[in-house]
This record gives structure tokens, C-alpha cells and sequence, in this order.
């Protein structure tokens, strides 16, 4: 939106303009002059247009190598997701699970070594899923974008920047109530439309601020609330059944967000600041498959394999004694995350002081796990063929409609997979930083500072003693209507509340002596300290910092041991580690001329190892759930070292208008430590699995690898017209290279690696409304989830389409319009492993190991604010 503005409005230009030049080292004088024209009109700049040139300025303006996301005003975040709000910014690519944008990757690194801070500070979180590891990454689906008013993302380091993300650093912001106008106030209401579940979900979200006349004291609360019925069709491959798998997961997500921020400044040297941060997802899922089993040669033909000699193309008869085998995975899960900040800063004469003190807790996991499995149909509606020949599997066979009524027999609950799994995080924390300036000739300021955090995790998986006989029943009592499936399948809709209620009343008690709970604890405490001192500079045309970042970790974890013969231990082993890095880093800035900037930084950084990995733990997957073939033994190493990168970039900004801007930036990350996962299939470890009787396991172990090197460069130009029209485009090209003997798949690349990463952004903005559609697509990467289910696989291309539209009914009422993924593109990914890699065989060879298909999601809403 553009609106008039009569008054000072010269005087403002020039004050821009002297912060912008003495920023560049360049003298402004004042002109009274310039002060006593009052009544000269100038545009002032709002809207899409006035948000990225607030993110300009960030950039602009930063020592180091920043770019940043800003929101418009409260409760304007350009973007319906956080993490897609981040996909727009050059050099990070968007990692898009169920539905969502849950994790960024920033210059070819993994998503899971970028560090994301809450206002500065850790935020403790924990995964929903049985399924997902425990890791460090932030899962931006938690955090409600009306919240955010700004994003910083740190690409290069600094001394004064807590230490953790060898990709980058983000910076999430959240609003404060001194920062707003007094009786602010911000309310929203969407409904939110899925074209795969074909459900229509309320969201809503409101803020309120206020502070006193004197503007000593403020406080604000902000809260949001959504319910979204998710639903992901695909095709799942499980070769060591000889299966292709439709399958269906749905997910009733409900999240709550609450924010209440405090701040005092009695005095202009003192402000003290209190910030609590609530938030909570509900997330019950149902997980829908169907077996399309082969049972054996005269039913099942073989017309064509690949290198490995696995089948690609099947033809099946009608005829045998078996169909395909249902089944639904009913979960119980669930995600808290809860923050106390306690912030002050004090300004001196001669100093300044600032500092936190805080704890962040979460818990969440798998509180409830159950199954209902089942045959379905009969043999000649599975007679017809099933094509792996492509990136995704093609199924052409006599029927692929399905009710509760071509169910079996009577089902119950499967005592076998009744368990749960809950997980915990906490971090309590202090920091303190002091900064006074001086007259070193060049040297204008010295930071210096100290962090300490304890933190804790624990994982536990609990079995279920069961009640003397589970009562069995009709499909209907568990099923009604039907669901679409992936390959084109018609499905019976679970009734996910009715499973769970019966999967509870099977449960007498949760056993903790079990092997399955011996194998599944594990617990990781960390202690770490960190001390820093920065020297901030400046000269003609010349500015930036260096210093040094003294980080040290002491680690301990308690487990069960496994013996030899295959028996855990009663009673807790503890293993403890240790180490500590000196991190250097420098950046600086060279105004070439008053618009043009020209950047070289260089650090070394780390990131700490993924708890999972560091449970010292041995742990039992696949052990006695049904499903066969997936039985994985996982030693985790509490020594292992951090993630460790040497990385630099060097790059040039011309800044040709207020709101424009091209740039180049090289960079390059030498990356000398870092996790790697051993795997050897077809071991023998003294543990039989009660599935198939057999002692057939997959033995995994975590290590430290080396070697490696990421490099690349970016590209980025956007302008914004005074007709309303503006634009923003990057690209990112990243060359990465490891060593293959540290992947169990063998290929020489990092893990979240696309070569190319494209975004183009359009918009067109006038007093009254504004229309933005944005593209962001990423070339091919690799995920790796081995030694978990999903294993390794070599994710496609993917690109999304987006549109935003806002029409101001009043200066104080919006209606909004949102469309997420317009193209409905899918997920497709294969199995790239070759030669000798200790991988099972839907991931060699080009396989189609999975493939999901691809949802629009339609927003529509209204908001206002006064």
C-alpha cells in the first residue's frame, strides 16, 4: 500500500540518508533548511514494497554476511509458514516434510546444522513421530507466522553469535510492546482448504499491546490457534517383502501458540524484559497401507530387473490363496515446547551491559502406538501389472476399490505393537555480554561475553502388558466410508479415535523391563561454556569485527548395555565425553563507494552431533512390529566430535535504489569433521526377532568421519517500481563433495545438497490491495535417515508456486487470500546406492523407493488491526 505523507517528510529522506552514509564512514552535516519544509509531498513506502526494503537495510547495513525476513507490520508476515518464508532468502533451500516448510538448509549444509534462536536463545523441541530422529533443528511448523516480526539469517560468523549452525544461524524475532504503538491490537480468522483431504480447517490469531504514557512499561500477549486435517497419498516400496505399498497418512494437527512479552524501562539506561513462549501441537495420524504381496512364482511372474537383480516389473495372476494385506498405524502424538527468557540490558557511561537467563522445555513423542491389520479382497482383485521401471511406481490391476466390506474376518487391536514413546528436551541457560568502546586507532568497540547451557534429553520406549483377551470386531466398529490412496487406490477410512480408545483399554500397564524399553532408553547431558572477544572497526570506507569464540562441551549418556550374547544389562551404564574449539572469525566491509559494498569474511565453525546419534545406547528397530525385513541394531557414540568447518565467502552489493539491489557472493566451507553411519546387512548379534525367528539383523554404528568440501555461489537482484511493481529473484549454485566410504549409500555428496536453488518472486501493490506469486525450486539431494526406516534416498527435483493477495476493505480491515504449492507438485524419490553399499535394495539402482503426491493448500481469511 502507498500512502501520502505531507509533514517533515524532507527532513525524514535526509535522516535516512545520513544513517545510510554514516553507516559508509561518510559525514552528513544537518540542514536547517532541509527542517523548515514542512508541506512537500513525498511517497512513503508500505506494504510488500516497504518489507523487503526493511530487509535491504538489514543486509545492507550488517558487518557480516545477513539477509533477513521482515514482516510488514503485526501480523503481516509475508508468508502462511515460517519455514517457507524462509525458502525466499538466496542460499537456503526449504527441506518440505508432511505437508510443510519443518526445516531450512543454508548454503549446501544439512538442515540439521543450521542453528535457529528464539530472540536470541535456544528453544527446546522434540519430534511427534515415532519414525523421526531426535536431532537439533528447529521445526518452524510449531511457530505461528502472525508472531514473527522479523527473520535474521547469519550466513557468515561471528564471535558474539552463539556457536552451532555450520550452515547458517537464524534469528527468529518476535514483537515487543515498547516497540508498538500503546492499545495495539491484531486479530485474524482463515479457513484453510486441503485438495488431497479435501477439508475446509479454521485458523485464528490475535496480539494485544499496551504500554504506559511515559513509555516505561509495556506488555503484550499474542495468541494463535489452527486445526489442519493433513493427508499424504503415495507408494512406498518394501523389496524384502516383494511389496508395493499404497499408502495414506493422515494427520489431525492442532496448534496452539500463546506469547506474552513484558518490558520496563524506568530509566533511559535500563530496560529489563520478560518473555514467555507456549507452544503446543497435537498431531494424531493414522497410517493407511496396503500389501500388494507376491506370494510366489506361479502367481507372481518377473518380467524385468535391474543391476542389482531386483525386480522392476511384476505381472500377477488371480488366482493363489492370498490378497493384499491392510493395515493401519494408529498414533497418538503430540509436541510441547515452553520458554521463560529473562532479558536486561544497562547503557553506562563508558559501557554497556546485557544479558539472559532462561530455561526451554519440551516434550512430546509417540503417546500411543497400535495396529489393525487385515486381508482385503480376494487374489483376483490383485491380478494385473506393477511397473518399477519409472521414477514412480505405476499399478495397473483389476481393482483398486476398496470398503470395509471386502474386510476378512474380525479385527482387533495388534498387542504386539502397543507401545509408546515419549521424548524429552530441556536447556536452562545464561548469557551475559559487555561492550564499551575505545580508541585502538581503527578499533572503535570491544565485545566480550559468556554462555553457559545445561541441557538434557531423554528418549524411552515403553511396551504394554495387555489385558487377558482383546476383544476382536467388525470392520465397521474401526472403519466407515473410504479414503483415496496413493497409485489411484480407494481405501477404508480409519476411525483413528476408536483404534486409539481400544488400543488403551488393551493396556493394563506400560513395562519397563522389556527389551524393547532397554533398548529404546537413552538419555544425553550436555554442559557446555563458551566465552568470546570481539573488536569491532572502523576506518575510511572501511568496517567490520574479528575475534575469537572459546567453546568447550563436556557430554555424558546413560544407557543399557548389550552384551556378546545378546542380553541388555539391569542396571544403567554411563559413558562421558569431552572436547572444546577455539573459533575464530573475521568480517569485514569495504564501501567501495556509496552504494557499492564490498564483503570478505572467514571463520571456523561447528556444529555439535545429533542426540540421536550420541545415545550411547544399542537400539532395537523393527524388533517384533510386524513388518519384516526392517530389523536394525543401532550403536550410537556420546564421543563423537562436532561437525567442524573452516568456510569463507567473499562477495559485492550495489545498492542502486532504496529498494534495490544486485549482488554475487563466492563462498566455500572445508569441512574436516563430521557424524558418518557404518552399516553392515545380514549380521548376527544374539537376538532373535519373535517376526521371523530368525537373528538377521542390520548392525549400525556412528562415528566421525572427514573430509569434504561445499562451494558455490549466489546471485541475487530485486527493485520495486513506483507503479506498484516489483520483483526479486536469486539463484544458488552449490558444488558439494564427500567422502563416499562415510555413507552406508557410497554417494559422494552431502546430505541436503541441491546443486540448484532458484527463487523468483513477483508483486504488484497499490493503496487498496496487492497481489504477490512467488516460484522456489531446488534441484536433486540426498536425505538420509539411515539407519531408520526411510533409509537414504536421493530426493527429485521440486518447485512450488505460491500466491498471496490482500485487499484492505479499511485502512483497518484486510481480506486475504493464500495459495500454497498452486502446481501441486509431488514428492518423488529413488534409491541411488551402487557397488558395494550396505543398503537394502528399494534404495539401489535408481529404485522408486517412495513417492507422495502433491498438495494445493487455499487459504482465505480476514484481519484487522487498530
Amino acid at each position: 500500500m502507498l500512502a501520502k505523507n505531507f509533514k517533515k517528510s524532507l527532513l525524514a529522506v535526509n535522516i535516512g540518508l545520513a544513517m545510510g552514509a554514516g553507516f559508509s564512514g561518510v559525514a552528513v552535516a544537518a540542514d536547517s533548511e532541509v527542517q523548515a519544509k514542512e508541506d512537500v509531498e513525498v511517497i512513503e513506502v508500505r506494504g510488500i514494497r516497504r518489507s523487503l526494503e526493511a530487509s535491504l537495510n538489514t543486509k545492507r547495513f550488517s558487518d557480516s554476511v545477513v539477509d533477513a525476513v521482515s514482516a510488514e507490520d503485526v501480523g503481516k508476515f509475508p508468508d502462511s509458514d515460517v519455514g517457507e518464508a524462509l525458502g525466499r532468502i538466496s542460499g537456503i533451500a526449504v527441506n518440505r516434510a508432511f505437508g510443510q516448510g519443518q526445516q531450512v538448509s543454508i548454503r549446501g549444509a544439512s538442515a540439521q546444522l543450521t542453528r535457529t534462536l528464539l530472540n536470541g536463545h535456544s528453544v527446546a523441541s522434540t519430534g511427534w513421530y515415532d519414525q523421526q530422529a531426535i536431532d537439533r533443528s528447529f521445526n518452524y511448523t510449531l511457530l505461528p507466522p502472525e508472531m514473527v516480526g522479523g527473520i535474521e539469517v547469519y550466513k557468515s560468523s561471528q564471535a558474539d553469535v552463539v556457536e552451532g549452525g555450520i550452515g547458517g544461524t537464524v534469528i527468529v524475532n518476535t514483537r515487543k510492546p515498547l516497540d508498538l504503538d500503546a492499545n495495539t491490537i491484531f486479530g485474524s480468522v482463515k479457513a484453510d482448504y486441503g485438495t488431497i483431504s479435501e477439508e475446509t480447517d479454521p485458523e485464528v490469531s490475535g496480539l494485544y499491546s499496551w504500554k504506559n504514557d511515559d513509555e516505561t512499561f509495556g506488555a503484550l500477549v499474542a495468541a494463535a490457534y489452527s486445526e489442519t486435517n493433513y493427508q499424504r497419498n503415495g507408494i512406498e516400496s518394501l523389496v524384502g517383502w516383494g511389496d508395493i505399498v499404497p499408502t495414506t497418512f493422515q494427520q489431525e494437527r492442532e496448534r496452539t501458540a500463546i506469547n506474552a512479552a513484558f518490558q520496563y524501562r524506568p530509566t533511559d539506561n535500563l530496560e529489563l524484559g520478560l518473555n514467555i513462549m507456549s507452544l503446543e501441537l497435537s498431531a494424531n495420524n493414522a497410517n493407511t497401507s496396503l500389501f500388494a504381496i507376491f506370494p510366489d512364482d506361479k502367481e507372481a511372474a518377473c518380467e524385468s530387473v535391474n543391476a542389482d537383480g531386483t525386480c522392476t516389473f511384476y505381472r500377477r495372476t488371480g488366482t493363489g490363496a492370498n490378497p493384499g494385506w491392510a493395515q493401519t498405524w494408529g498414533r497418538a502424538g503430540s509436541m510441547t515446547s515452553d520458554t521463560v527468557d529473562f532479558d536486561f540490558k544497562y547503557v553506562g557511561e563508558n559501557f554497556e551491559l546485557e544479558g539472559r537467563v532462561g530455561n526451554t522445555q519440551s516434550d512430546g513423542g509417540t503417546d500411543l502406538t497400535s495396529n489393525y491389520g487385515f486381508w482385503l479382497g480376494t487374489p483376483a482383485d490383485y491380478a494385473g501389472t506393477y511397473d518399477a521401471t519409472g521414477d514412480v511406481i505405476k499399478i495397473d490391476v483389476a481393482n483398486k476399490n476398496f470398503t470395509a466390506d471386502d474386510f476378512q474376518g474380525q479385527l482387533s487391536s495388534a498387542g504386539w505393537a502397543l507401545k509408546k514413546q515419549p521424548n524429552s528436551d530441556e536447556e536452562t541457560y545464561a548469557q551475559f555480554d559487555l561492550k564499551f568502546p575505545v580508541d585502538f586507532g581503527a578499533i572503535t568497540a570491544i565485545k566480550t561475553g559468556f554462555r553457559w547451557a545445561d541441557h538434557d534429553v531423554k528418549q524411552e520406549t515403553y511396551t504394554a502388558n495387555l489385558v487377558d483377551s482383546i476383544p476382536a470386531y467388525d470392520a465397521s466398529h474401526y472403519y466407515s466410508g473410504t479414503i483415496s490412496s496413493g497409485a489411484g487406490y480407494t481405501l477404508p477410512k480409519p476411525n483413528l479415535d476408536q483404534m486409539l480408545a481400544d488400543g488403551y483399554a488393551a493396556i493394563t500397564s506400560f513395562d519397563n523391563t522389556s527389551i524393547a524399553y532397554k533398548s529404546g532408553y537413552g538419555t544425553v547431558n550436555e554442559e557446555n561454556i563458551s566465552l568470546y572477544a570481539m573488536a569491532d572497526f572502523s576506518g575510511e570506507g572501511v568496517r567490520g569485527n574479528f575475534g575469537l569464540r572459546y567453546v568447550t562441551t563436556d557430554a555424558s549418556s546413560d544407557y543399557y548395555a548389550l552384551d556378546a550374547n545378546g542380553n541388555y544389562a539391569n542396571s544403567l551404564s554411563t559413558d562421558s565425553a569431552d572436547y572444546s574449539e577455539v573459533l575464530p572469525s573475521v568480517n569485514v566491509a569495504f564501501d567501495l563507494t556509496q552504494d557499492v559494498i564490498l564483503r570478505f569474511s572467514a571463520a571456523q565453525v561447528m556444529s555439535r552431533a545429533n542426540y540421536t546419534d550420541m545415545f550411547a545406547a544399542s537400539t532395537l528397530a523393527g524388533y517384533e512390529d510386524g513388518t519384516l525385513g526392517n530389523e536394525v541394531i543401532t550403536t550410537g557414540n556420546i564421543g563423537l566430535e562436532p561437525f567442524k568447518a573452516t568456510q569463507a565467502d567473499l562477495g559485492v552489493e550495489y545498492y542502486f535504489d532504496g529498494d534495490g539491489m544486485i549482488s554475487a557472493t563466492y563462498f566455500i566451507k572445508d569441512i574436516s569433521s563430521f557424524t558418518k553411519v557404518d552399516q553392515k546387512l545380514n549380521q548376527s548379534v544374539g537376538i532373535i526377532d519373535p517376526d521371523t525367528g530368525l537373528d538377521n539383523w542390520t548392525v549400525a554404528t556412528k562415528g566421525t568421519g572427514s573430509g569434504g568440501e561445499i562451494q558455490g555461489l549466489e546471485l541475487q537482484i530485486q527493485d520495486g517500481f513506483d507503479n506498484g511493481f516489483g520483483y526479486q529473484a536469486n539463484y544458488t549454485y552449490v558444488d558439494s563433495e564427500a567422502p563416499a566410504e562415510n555413507f552406508p549409500d557410497r554417494i559422494e555428496l552431502f546430505s541436503d545438497s541441491s546443486d540448484h536453488t532458484v527463487n523468483l518472486v513477483g508483486y504488484y501493490e497499490t493503496e487498496t490491495y496487492s497481489v504477490r506469486l512467488a516460484y522456489n525450486w531446488r534441484s536433486e539431494y540426498m536425505v538420509r535417515e539411515l539407519p531408520g526406516f526411510y533409509g537414504n534416498r536421493e530426493h527429485q527435483d521440486y518447485g512450488t508456486l505460491d500466491l498471496t493477495a490482500k485487499y484492505s476493505v479499511t485502512d483497518y480491515l484486510d481480506l486475504t487470500f493464500e495459495a500454497v504449492n498452486i502446481t501441486e507438485e509431488d514428492s518423488i524419490q529413488i534409491g541411488t546406492a551402487t557397488g558395494d553399499a550396505e543398503v537394502k535394495a528399494d534404495l539401489r539402482n535408481g529404485y522408486p523407493a517412495w513417492s507422495f503426491e502433491g498438495e494445493a493448500r487455499y487459504k482465505v481469511g480476514v484481519a484487522f488491526r487498530f
